[in-house]
């Protein structure tokens, strides 16, 4: 699926909707080592930006987004609309990152069936 064919938005401007497939999510669940929270510790007492706690979070986003892609493309999607991450604290120390959307199948507007 091409990214931009991937958006927050609740419509594509110059498509159109031929099929809404439903909601597509993908799911992943982290947790922080023990040399990861050391490090981000240390991070700590300098202050500013715990980069090895974004790194992890980037990573988190970036599987949960293209699990939700892999599900739209098993669904024969070809758009995700209204895509959305959240985030929940499962246990100490481990945390969902649910992405979720709603696949579609769309066309440029004017055209046959895509």
């Amino acid at each position: 699926m091409d990214h931009s064919m991937v958006t927050t938005a609740f419509e594509l401007d110059g498509y159109e909707v031929v099929k809404n497939l439903g909601i597509v999510r993908g799911i992943t669940v982290r947790s922080r080592s023990i040399v990861g929270n050391f490090g981000a510790a240390l991070q700590q007492l300098v202050g500013g930006n715990i980069t090895l706690y974004s790194q992890l979070c980037e990573r988190a986003r970036e599987e949960a987004y293209d699990l939700m892609v892999g599900h739209a493309e098993e669904k024969q999607a070809n758009a995700v609309i209204g895509m959305r991450y959240d985030a929940t604290e499962i246990g100490q120390g481990v945390t969902e990152v649910l992405a979720y959307g709603t696949a579609l199948v769309v066309k440029p507007r004017g055209r046959s069936k895509a």
